[in-house]
């Protein structure tokens, strides 16, 4: 068995009980063959689940470590050396990457000598099982999103898949061959006429007289559509854009993109996420190069280019150029605002509204931008919520998680339902509809860029 915390305190008298040092990240070795050897990763897991085990303190963010700690608990020997290492992929199961814990709760991620970094401990172990084939075909299914947004946006094939989604009847027949829980809130799909694309495309905007840059943002933005705002929210991607332009922000969509790669990150499909990024790279890296800052409205593609392709192309410059020019629309707002640029003739008020920060966004360590920009609009009253949802890509609809990524979000439930809101909202349309569907009393949802928008009445 490996060293627990205890013994290797013992016998290392530097090492310290936790590390007040900002966390750093280690490049991921994807492509070395040791990183799917089941042998290494079964010894990395008890090493790292024996840490986990003799601290807790991440047992409320997920089912990822409640079922660890069950495992343990429910043993013979009440340690980690009780638990079967068949019994390991469990706890793999239900991490969803969603960084919490490395970011805001364990307190021996590097630089401490111990050296935990579990979502990509977990992201390792879960390359190795889509490797051995034992992701199913409608997870990897599921996961295609572009494929699926581009099928499902087919005139008449969009009101048939939306219709199926809409009947309780046709979901129950469905859910075992899909995996989709029928229970689960499930998208929009978009007729193609009606992308987010399409509707940029017919709106005639003049290029502003002067582009005025603030040192850190340049005062033109490429806009990446992603796969949910291209295809299930568009009206999100037609909001941006007119925010932006309304700011005087030159603004446009990228001229082709794929996915970003997240929802192949999450089942461990790399090789995906490897094809995705010699799609996307070279595009985006060229607009970079031309003067252009990079933003999306869905915090996963934001995290994606900011955090998880640079730490796998460590190397890769034109990587590192996107990194550094890619940003959340609040964020770059608030950049924006110090810098005496930002619009503040708001002419409606927003009222009271539960504003819900997802995972993906907090992890970017951007801070509460979202929540600043908001709350600059007269007459709007903000309840934060600063907790999971349960959504988290595809785990909170399929079959074998729907219910616990329920009871994950449910305490959001409650104070979005307490709050007395008028509207929901998160950074993340995934987390505020499913919000919305797990309220008490179910209230609309809008993304914060929707209502900036509204705010401003154009």
């Amino acid at each position: 068995m490996k060293e627990t915390a205890d013994s290797s305190n013992s016998k290392n008298e530097t090492a310290r009980e936790g590390g007040l040092e900002a966390p750093t990240r280690h490049p991921i070795a994807w492509r070395e063959e040791t990183f799917y050897d089941q042998q290494s990763i079964d010894d990395e897991l008890e090493r790292v689940f024996e840490i986990c085990h003799g601290c807790r303190r991440c047992v409320s963010l997920c089912n990822a470590f409640p079922t660890l700690f069950d495992l343990i608990d429910e043993s013979s020997t009440f340690e980690v050396d009780g638990v079967a290492k068949s019994d390991y992929s469990k706890v793999v199961a239900h991490c969803y990457l969603c960084d919490l814990c490395y970011q805001t709760k364990c307190p021996y991620v590097p630089p401490h000598e111990w050296n935990v970094d579990f979502p990509h401990l977990m992201l390792r172990a879960k390359a190795a099982e889509f490797r051995q084939g034992k992701v199913a075909s409608s997870r990897k299914q599921l996961t295609n999103t572009t494929r699926i947004g581009k099928l499902a946006s087919i005139p008449v094939v969009s009101e048939v898949v939306n219709g199926v989604n809409r009947s309780p009847a046709i979901r129950k027949l469905t859910s075992k061959v899909i995996g989709v829980h029928p229970n689960a809130e499930l998208p929009v799909f978009h007729r193609h006429g009606e992308t987010a694309r399409k509707q940029v495309q017919r709106v005639k905007c003049d290029s502003p007289k002067s582009v005025e840059s603030d040192g850190r943002t340049r005062g033109r933005v490429a806009v990446f559509a992603t796969c949910y705002g291209n295809y299930n929210a568009p009206q999100i991607v037609v909001d941006l854009v007119a925010v932006l332009r309304h700011n005087g922000i030159e603004t446009k969509l990228v001229d082709q993109e794929q996915c970003c790669g997240m929802p192949k990150l999450e089942i461990g499909d790399l090789t995906s996420v490897d094809g995705f990024k010699q799609a996307n790279l070279p595009v985006l890296s060229s607009l970079v190069n031309a003067g252009w800052d990079i933003m999306a409205a869905i915090p996963s593609c934001v995290l994606m280019f900011r955090q998880e392709i640079p730490l796998m192309y460590p190397e890769d410059a034109s990587v590192q150029r996107v990194k550094s020019a890619i940003f959340d629309p609040f964020e770059y707002l608030i950049y924006r605002h110090k810098a005496g640029l930002l619009n503040t003739d708001f002419r409606h008020q927003l009222g009271r509204v539960a504003y819900h920060a997802p995972c993906h966004q907090r992890v970017q360590n951007i801070g509460p931008k979202t929540k600043e920009v908001l709350e600059l609009i007269p007459g709007t009253e903000l309840s934060s919520i600063e907790r999971c949802s349960g959504h988290d890509g595809t785990y909170g609809v399929r079959n074998e998680s729907y219910e616990a990524s329920m009871k994950i979000g449910k305490e959001v439930f409650r104070r979005a339902t307490q709050s007395g809101a008028v509207v929901v909202t998160s950074d993340c349309p995934m987390a505020s509809s499913r919000i919305a569907h797990g309220m008490t009393e179910q209230k609309p949802d809008q993304h914060p860029i929707s209502l900036l928008r509204k705010a401003y009445g154009i």
